[in-house]
C-alpha cells in the first residue's frame, strides 16, 4: 500500500484516539466540581474543551518525549518502527480507552498509547527496537509515584483546609471553596491540554518521521498543534460521564474543600511534569489526589473496592494494549488484506463498545445520581 495513504490513516486514527483521549479524561478536570455542585454538567465540559485547546499550545516538550523517547534510533535518528506498526499500536489505545469507558474505569490513556506502540515495535522489530531505559525513566517511574505525590499534597491540603474553615462550618466557607473549585478545575484543565494532546502530537510526529516527510529530531509543526488541540477539545465537550461519574462519586463522597484541593494537588503536579518532559497518566494523578482529599477529611470514608479495581485496570493497561498492539502488528504488516482485517475488526470492536454503553446511559441529567436511582430512571426511560 502507497506509504502515503498509510501515513494518512495513522493521523486519522492518531486523532480518533486523542478523541477518545478527550472525553475518557473529561472527569480528571470537572469530576469533582461536578461532584459537589460548583459547576454544572454542561458548563464545565465547554471550560474544560476550551482550556484543553488552550494547554496544547503552551508546550511541545511531551511530544519530543513520545516521537523519540520511547524507541531506539538508527545510526539517522528515525525509530525502529514502521507507520504500519503506528497505526496497529493506534488501534490498542483506542479499544483499550473505549473499553475501560464502557465499564466506568479511569484508566490510563497515556499508558494505553504506549503500551500499542512497544507491543506493535516489539512484534515489528522485535525488542531491540524499545529503548527500556526510556520507558522505565519517563512512564514507569512516574506512573508509579505520581498518584502518591498529588494524594499526599492532596492530604495535606484537605487537612489544613478543614482547619482554617473549622471543619468547613464558617460562614460563607462552603460557597468559598465552590468558587474557588472553578479556578482549580479549569487548571486541571489547561493542565490536561499541555501534557495528554501532546502525547498524539508526538505520534502523529513521530509517523512524519519516520515516512521520510518530517527531519528526525524535530517537534510537532503548527498543524500537527492545532489538530491535536481541537481533537481532544472536541473529545472533552462530549461529557465522558460514565467515568466523571466514578471519579466525583464512587471513590469518596466528595465536598467542595475536598474537591478545591484534589484539583490544586492535580494541576500542580501535572503541569510540573509536562514542563519536565514527563508524559503523566492525568488519569492516576487526579484518582490519586481524590484518595488524598477522602483522606484529609476527618471521618470521610474511601471506597476501596472502587480503588481497587481503578488500580487493577493501572497495572493491567499497558500490557494489555500493547498484546492488542503486538497482535494487530502482525496481522497489519503481513499483507494489504491483513490491514483490512485490523482496520474493520477495531471498527467492529470500537462500535460494539458503544452500543453496550448505551444500554445503560449516563449523561449530564444523572451524573450525580446514585446508582439506585440512575437504575430506576434507566428502566422508566425504557418503559415511557
Amino acid at each position: 500500500m502507497d506509504i502515503l495513504v498509510v501515513v494518512l490513516l495513522v493521523i486519522v486514527v492518531a486523532l480518533v484516539f486523542d478523541f477518545t483521549n478527550g472525553f475518557h479524561d473529561t472527569a480528571n478536570a470537572m469530576a469533582t466540581s461536578v461532584a459537589t455542585g460548583a459547576l454544572k454538567p454542561r458548563v464545565a465540559v465547554l471550560i474544560s474543551a476550551v482550556l484543553n485547546l488552550v494547554g496544547a499550545f503552551l508546550s511541545t516538550t511531551v511530544a519530543k518525549t513520545v516521537s523519540s523517547g520511547i524507541l531506539n534510533e538508527n545510526s539517522k535518528g528515525i525509530p525502529h518502527i514502521t507507520t504500519v506498526m503506528i497505526f496497529a499500536g493506534l488501534v490498542g489505545a483506542v479499544l483499550w480507552n473505549l473499553g475501560t469507558w464502557w465499564l466506568g474505569l479511569p484508566s490510563s490513556s497515556t499508558h494505553a498509547l504506549f503500551g500499542g506502540l512497544i507491543g506493535a515495535a516489539i512484534i515489528g522489530s522485535g525488542v531491540s527496537a524499545v529503548n527500556f531505559g526510556g520507558v522505565i525513566s519517563k512512564i514507569v517511574l512516574p506512573a508509579l509515584l505520581s498518584p502518591f505525590i498529588a494524594g499526599a499534597v492532596a492530604v495535606v491540603a484537605t487537612f489544613v483546609a478543614y482547619r482554617i474553615t473549622r471543619m468547613a462550618s464558617v460562614r460563607g466557607a462552603e460557597r468559598g471553596f465552590r468558587h474557588a473549585q472553578t479556578v482549580s478545575a479549569s487548571l486541571v484543565s489547561l493542565a490536561h491540554g499541555t501534557n495528554d494532546a501532546q502525547k498524539t502530537m508526538g505520534v502523529i510526529t513521530l509517523t512524519l518521521i519516520v515516512a521520510g516527510y518530517q527531519a528526525a529530531n524535530t517537534g510537532p509543526q503548527i498543524w500537527v498543534i492545532l489538530a491535536c488541540g481541537l481533537a481532544i477539545a472536541l473529545g472533552t465537550y462530549t461529557g465522558g460521564w460514565r467515568i466523571m461519574r466514578t471519579v466525583g462519586k464512587r471513590i469518596t463522597d466528595i465536598q467542595s474543600p475536598q474537591g478545591f484541593s484534589a484539583e490544586t494537588s492535580a494541576a500542580a503536579t501535572i503541569l510540573i511534569s509536562s514542563n519536565l518532559g514527563f508524559p503523566l497518566s492525568t488519569t492516576q494523578v487526579t484518582s490519586g489526589a481524590v484518595v488524598g482529599a477522602g483522606l484529609g477529611k476527618k471521618l470521610a470514608s474511601i471506597h476501596w473496592p472502587m480503588v481497587g479495581k481503578i488500580a487493577i485496570a493501572w497495572i493491567i493497561t499497558l500490557p494489555a494494549a500493547a498484546v492488542v498492539g503486538g497482535l494487530s502488528a502482525w496481522l497489519a504488516s503481513s499483507s494489504v488484506i491483513g490491514l483490512v482485517v485490523v482496520i474493520v475488526a477495531a471498527l467492529g470492536g470500537g462500535t460494539a463498545f458503544v452500543l453496550l454503553a448505551r444500554r445503560k446511559p449516563i449523561n449530564r441529567s444523572n451524573v450525580n445520581a446514585d446508582e439506585a436511582s440512575r437504575e430506576l430512571a434507566t428502566s422508566d426511560s425504557k418503559e415511557n
